[in-house]
């Protein structure tokens, strides 16, 4: 008898290779996971990384005193993950009988490290970042020449990463009819509408 094929994963119905939806996640949830290793050891840091459309790379700075920098050599290969909105999706939610389960949008990308050591260059990064975090209506415009920015840029290491692979985890009930997959988007919508004050003032406390 021929032997059954193993289940692929992740299912194919959870993979998205539209890269333009892949570039709406990365614009609307910058702030990134950075991932590399060294010597079977990994590094992770979370900061706001952001897509140049001109060069088609990701940007962005890290700490001078991060011991993540280490591993961030030029040609070094990392992975950067973005995530977007998730939440718990109960069965009550379906028309159809199901289990408990968990829907989520999230980018990972790959690529390599290229170091920008010119702090002229460094500084176009951080103006460029700070342009794009405040949006169509900015309340803040860096300037080039801006004092606090100059003591800083000793303290950064602006970089950007090269990608050689785009993977899309789009986990929204694909697998399920179209009243079930509409009762699910409407859940994620929901949840991405919550009001979290309370949550984050206890935070604070």
């Amino acid at each position: 008898m021929p032997e059954e094929s193993e289940p692929l994963y992740p299912p194919p119905h959870h993979q998205s290779i539209d890269k333009e939806k892949m570039i709406a996640v990365l614009k609307q949830y910058p702030f990134a996971t950075l991932v590399s290793a060294a010597g079977g050891t990994p590094f992770i840091t979370h900061i706001p990384i952001i897509y140049n459309e001109d060069s088609a790379k990701l940007v962005a700075h890290i700490d001078k005193f991060n011991p993540q920098l280490k591993t961030l050599v030029n040609g070094a290969e990392v992975t950067v993950i973005f995530k977007g909105p998730d939440t718990y999706i109960s069965p009550s939610v379906y028309t159809t009988k199901q289990l408990p389960t968990w829907n989520y949008i999230i980018v990972h990308i790959k690529g390599t490290i290229r170091l920008i050591n010119d702090p002229s260059d460094a500084k176009d990064t951080m103006i460029a970042m700070t342009a794009f975090l405040e949006g169509d209506n900015p309340k803040f415009v860096l300037e080039k020449e801006n004092t606090a920015m100059q003591r800083s840029i000793n303290y950064i290491q602006a970089f950007d990463i090269t990608i050689t692979s785009w993977e899309g985890k789009f986990k929204l009930s694909q697998d399920k009819n179209t009243q079930d997959q509409e009762n699910a988007k409407q859940a994620l919508i929901k949840k991405s509408d919550e009001d979290i004050t309370g949550f984050i003032e206890r935070m604070y406390d």
